[in-house]
């Protein structure tokens, strides 16, 4: 199927949206960005009008959100939540009528503890004791049943010391599971829950929230969305099925310059973000809308394959990042070629890195132009703080022989405690490393592993492993592919990086290789080779 065919269908077809096998990254705009606690009715349901109005709405935006600042406090007697008097007058219930009779989704906040963010650092003294924290049957039938909202954000200001009267700490995974629970219980099984906890939380995240936060609030700055993206850079393992890494909401078509706009709003496609506008829609520039509506960026992000971009190649400070649209494993790839430099950098991808074979087909997705078929390599001159986005179309696909150890699912990764401290893995630079980055911390326990899913080959029989690591001391590693039995290898310390292999059989299509120690630490990893063994 041609590009703008399938762009069309994809963006145009609520059908085919619905026939997804998986939920799509949230589309539609944030009161926060611009407005913070400073919001009304009258606010909210002008920028839904201007949702519809815009054409927004018709290229795929559709969840009105609002943040903090309609509290009203609590009733004393029944604990119900209250609405601001004067900023919503006649209660809720008539603007979420009001957005659901457009055709668009309400959303709404909360905190996972007692207090909110706009509470305690924006001085919205009448929202005290307004978070989920004692609440969260009675709030989320209030707000998913009474008042009918679809999706909510829940920020945790107030479940840290600071944030409430008992000066506690709350365990983000007890409360962000209590209240996935709580609306579960509502009988709502659309319903979509963001975790705000401000750097990527743990695995357990994925069970419990449609979407998380991975980085402090994003600023409207260059040096915020730089920051953001270098976080979400090896955070691909983490993503999919329907739950996405959340990269904060928009600042786009607010005071960066065009290009870093550009990068912004791309870079959050590729990587499958929500994206959520936080900009004035009333007052759009042209340029804005036209960058927001780009059909062919926007469906990188609702892709149907629900898939976020990794790390193919890192070149300095610049990077080239990939992932299969269309089709797992397909002929179609897209390809982000990303500068965040200060200066402007040639960047460029052989296709074999990429598992394209034969000649390949390249459109830029940002201007929707045809750059004609490439037979072995791509490259291009990217401005500062640029970015380019394409999309290849090959004759064949090839086997993918290199896994970077960054690129691997860890079960117990997490960034909101100290690794050395708690025993959980990192991603370490390093530039000895083929990616320039390694995987530390593994080990000591079953749990700690390191798995690589999706190794995909394309006949059942024998492969050669290979693990280049750094050991410190003599150390087991233990080596499992799919269910099979596990193989023992047995390691010297090393002065520098040393490669080990071990034969083991794949089964034709998608495998998982493990490695794990359950006693002792494991080496530090930076990747896996795989190659057919000749019969």
């Amino acid at each position: 199927m041609k590009i703008r065919t399938f762009l069309f269908l994809l963006i145009s077809s609520p059908a085919l949206l619905m026939s997804a096998q998986v939920d799509l990254p949230t589309m539609g705009w944030s009161s926060w960005n611009t407005y913070l606690i400073d919001i009304n009715d009258s606010l909210i349901k002008k920028q839904a009008d201007a949702m519809v109005k815009s054409g927004l709405k018709d290229a795929g935006y559709r969840y009105i959100n609002i943040d903090d600042g309609y509290f009203g406090g609590r009733d004393p007697k029944t604990g119900q939540l209250l609405i601001h008097p004067t900023r919503f007058p006649n209660g809720m219930k008539p603007v979420v009528d009001y957005i659901h009779s457009l055709g668009l989704k309400a959303g709404i906040y909360s905190d996972a503890g007692a207090n909110t963010c706009g509470n305690m650092y924006n001085n919205d003294t009448i929202a005290a004791n307004v978070g989920f924290y004692g609440h969260e049957m009675q709030d989320a039938e209030f707000f998913f049943n009474t008042l009918g909202f679809d999706f909510i954000k829940v920020d945790f200001c107030g479940a840290q010391s600071i944030g409430n009267r008992q000066h506690r700490c709350y365990e983000p995974q007890e409360r962000y599971t209590a209240i996935s629970n709580a609306i579960k219980a509502t009988g709502r099984d659309d319903v979509r829950l963001n975790a705000c906890r401000w750097d990527y939380p743990g695995t357990w995240i994925s069970d419990v929230a449609a979407s998380w936060r991975i980085s402090e609030d994003i600023q409207n700055e260059w040096k915020s969305v730089k920051n953001i993206i270098n976080q979400s850079l090896y955070l691909s393992p983490f993503a999919g099925g329907g739950h996405y890494n959340d990269m904060d909401m928009l600042e786009v078509g607010r005071s960066m310059s065009p290009e870093e706009d550009r990068t912004h709003f791309g870079m959050w496609c590729i990587m499958a973000s929500p994206l959520l506008i936080g900009c004035d829609l009333t007052s759009l520039k042209p340029e804005t809308l036209e960058l927001l509506t780009n059909p062919e960026v926007v469906a990188l992000n609702q892709d149907p394959l629900g898939l976020q971009a990794y790390v193919a190649k890192r070149d300095g400070d610049t990077y080239v990042l990939v992932k299969d649209i269309e089709n797992l494993n397909g002929n179609v790839r897209a390809i982000a070629f990303y500068n965040p430099t200060d200066e402007p950098k040639e960047l460029s991808i052989d296709f074999s890195d990429i598992q394209l074979g034969g000649n390949v087909q390249v459109r830029d997705l940002f201007a929707r132009k045809d750059l004609g078929k490439k037979l072995t390599s791509f490259s291009q001159t990217i401005p500062a703080h640029g970015l380019g986005l394409y999309r290849l179309e090959a004759d064949e696909r090839l086997m993918r022989g290199l896994y970077e150890a960054e690129t691997a699912f860890l079960p117990t990764y997490q960034e909101l405690y100290n690794p050395i401290a708690i025993g959980t893995p990192t991603h370490d630079q390093d530039e000895r490393c083929s990616g320039g980055v390694k995987v530390t911390r593994l080990g000591h326990r079953a749990s700690n592993d390191i798995r690589w899913r999706d190794v995909i080959v394309p006949d059942d029989g024998d492969y050669r492993l290979s693990f280049r690591y750094l050991a410190d001391k003599k150390v087991r590693l233990y080596v499992q592919a799919n269910d099979g039995e596990a193989t023992q290898l047995n390691l010297d310390p090393s002065d520098g990086f040393e490669t080990v292999e071990v034969v083991m059989p794949l089964k034709k299509g998608d495998n998982e290789v493990r490695l794990f120690n359950e006693y002792q630490w494991l080496p530090e990893l930076d990747y896996m080779k795989v190659e057919k063994i000749s019969e």
